[in-house]
């Protein structure tokens, strides 16, 4: 059996499983033997587990910390808010792992399509009062930098494997994944690592500045237009800043340097830019110091962070679920893959959410953040249509 064969197969007989991006394609993980539900009571001991360092490609877990749980474990406390009661992380043990290629071919017979629209929980007129009050936070120093986050949402059932196969091939991204499970899915095309570890290396690569791609605008274009734009080149450098300070506090001392300084990465709708930080970690550092240093990641949040997650959190009526939590895998040798949740769906309860966040600083504009969430919604957005 080939292996897009091997892939309806499963997906037909109702088996979660989980496909994520990797440098040589795409992976499949199924046959879990454990699920792990992550709570703030377990999560620390779930971190602090060892393992016998062995040799199979299936010693790992697998799966996700939402926002929320990441907020627990640094103790930040986030105030009561609308909640879809959906996990607050999930981890799975596979004992089978399949790589797929770098195409992924899913013949849906059961196109699922929904006619309603997405609503979004904040206008731009409400975005414009949300922008200006956190304008006057920035004027007296409460924070530097400040993500407002967006919601779009719809009822709808979907295909996940259809939605991420039609992703990936208009708006491939290198840390795309999708989980579906019995309750629910997620599909996503998030562009940014927050955590790889080998071994005592360890890299980030925060994402901050973004802009519409169109006729006009190619790569190259959209570099200068990133180091000309005093209001992008701000906020690039202080996520940078602070996902250095974030690695400096795990790592050796002088060992954190950037390895790859801002570049632009192009995708469907937009252009990102772009730096890779890399340093090398302090003996006996374990998985959870990395994991609260680390997350939730910098680029998604504001800066400086503990300041601006409270600022966040007090404002913000609903519970951010999945999104800006992070993805990834833990190797029983300890090593590491997390990315930052963005550009995602997740579906619960037949219902689909997508959630996007832009930047405020001094220098930004109501305007052009709200637009640019609309923008980094869009690729999603248009899978439904």
């Amino acid at each position: 059996m080939n292996k897009q064969n091997q892939l309806t197969e499963i997906n037909d007989s109702g088996k979660s499983y989980i496909i994520y991006k990797s440098k040589k394609g795409f992976d499949l993980y199924t046959n879990f033997s454990k699920k792990i539900i992550l709570n703030s009571k377990n999560v620390s001991s779930f971190l602090s587990r060892r393992y016998k360092n062995k040799l199979k490609n299936t010693d790992l877990f697998i799966g996700f910390f939402g926002y929320e749980l990441l907020n627990n474990l640094i103790n930040i406390k986030i105030p009561k808010q609308k909640n879809i009661n959906f996990p607050k992380g999930i981890f799975y043990k596979p004992e089978t792992k399949i790589s797929l290629g770098n195409n992924l071919n899913y013949k849906n017979n059961n196109n699922i399509k929904s006619k309603n629209n997405f609503k979004i929980n904040i206008n731009r007129k409400l975005y414009t009062k949300i922008f200006d009050k956190f304008k006057k936070k920035i004027k007296v120093g409460q924070t530097y930098q400040i993500k407002i986050c967006t919601k779009y949402k719809k009822k709808s059932k979907i295909d996940p494997l259809d939605f991420f196969c039609r992703l990936s091939k208009s708006n491939l991204a290198p840390e795309a994944f999708m989980i579906k499970d019995n309750d629910y899915s997620i599909i996503s095309c998030s562009p940014e690592n927050l955590i790889t570890k080998h071994g005592s290396l360890i890299s980030t690569k925060p994402i901050a500045g973004t802009v519409k791609k169109n006729q006009s605008m190619n790569k190259t274009k959209a570099l200068n237009y990133f180091k000309k734009n005093i209001k992008e080149t701000k906020e690039h450098n202080m996520i940078v800043d602070m996902e250095r300070n974030d690695l400096s506090r795990i790592c050796k001392v002088g060992s954190v340097k950037l390895s790859r300084t801002k570049v632009v990465e192009e995708y469907k709708d937009l252009f990102h830019y772009v730096t890779l930080i890399k340093g090398r970690l302090k003996k006996n550092v374990k998985n959870i110091d990395i994991i609260k240093a680390m997350m939730p990641g910098g680029s998604v949040i504001g800066c400086p962070k503990i300041s601006t997650l409270n600022l966040l959190n007090k404002q913000e009526k609903e519970n951010r679920n999945i999104y800006t939590g992070s993805f990834g895998y833990i190797k029983f040798n300890g090593d590491m893959r997390f990315n930052i949740i963005i550009r995602s769906i997740l579906n619960f309860k037949n219902a689909s959410e997508i959630s996007v966040a832009s930047g405020v600083v001094v220098d930004s504009n109501a305007q052009h953040e709200f637009s640019e969430n609309y923008i980094k919604a869009k690729a999603l957005i248009d899978l439904f249509k």
